[in-house]
């Protein structure tokens, strides 16, 4: 799969905080998106100590599921050492090269991208999910297991699967960024009676398309198969590498 990147990598949090500034226009979430995807890849990357440092080792997983059977099409991992620092907001930057190195590695093209991490529930409205988007040109969402921006009602969410409550950033926004009560996301309740995942948009695709198909990948778990079969591959090559 050809994923080109036409911006160097930024050193320092300036940079990077001006890259996702010139980049956020270019993520768009108006279309509905693909309405029946039969191709959908999971992206994760495992973290070797605590994630924090610069020249930490991660391992970068894509696995592409076929949604008729749920089954594995293809795999591709990267490994790499991070550059970039552990700031708040600008997580994608310590997981963006190794994840594009792996996306190069399929031999298919996948319908919808769906990232272990968030999209427009971002401080600036540019998450991992939104960057990825833009980088690779397909749809793309986010499904993280806690939020980051945006909280939901309690009350609004029922105990059933599929129930669901809007995510609603009601600060700031952060500098830079939105705010004022904006729903950026929500969180969906996958199976009856455990927690629900978050589910926020990335590129090309709404909010109620992004959570039909993460819930019709999630019929068994709390986690959709792409996120399951992509965490646990990006473990066992962590593991490997480290010897």
């Amino acid at each position: 799969m050809r994923v080109d990147v036409p911006h160097a990598w930024p050193a320092d949090e300036a940079e990077a905080l001006a890259l996702q500034a010139r980049l956020r226009p270019l993520a768009d979430d108006r279309g509905p998106g693909p309405a029946a995807p039969r191709l959908v890849a999971g992206l994760d990357v495992a973290y070797a100590g605590d994630g924090r440092g610069v020249g930490d080792l991660v391992a970068a997983a894509v696995v592409v599921v076929d949604t008729a059977t749920l089954g594995v099409v293809e795999r591709a991992t990267a490994t790499a050492t991070t550059t970039f620092p552990y700031i708040p907001g600008l997580f994608a930057f310590r997981e963006l090269p190794a994840l594009v190195e792996a996306l190069r590695g399929l031999t298919v093209t996948p319908d919808l991208l769906l990232c272990d991490g968030h999209g427009r529930s971002h401080p600036r409205r540019f998450g991992l999910a939104c960057h990825l988007g833009v980088l690779t040109g397909l749809p793309t969402a986010g499904v993280a297991k806690t939020p980051f921006v945006g909280r939901h009602v309690p009350a609004a969410l029922g105990p059933d699967r599929g129930d669901h409550a809007d995510l609603v950033d009601g600060g700031d926004g952060g500098a830079g960024g939105a705010g004022g009560g904006e729903v950026v996301g929500r969180a969906l309740r996958t199976q009856a009676g455990v927690k629900p995942v978050h589910v926020s948009t990335g590129h090309l695709i709404d909010l109620p398309t992004a959570c039909a198909h993460v819930l019709a990948l999630a019929p068994r778990y709390r986690l959709p198969e792409t996120t399951r079969q992509a965490d646990r591959l990006s473990r066992d090559v962590l593991r490997a590498a480290a010897g």
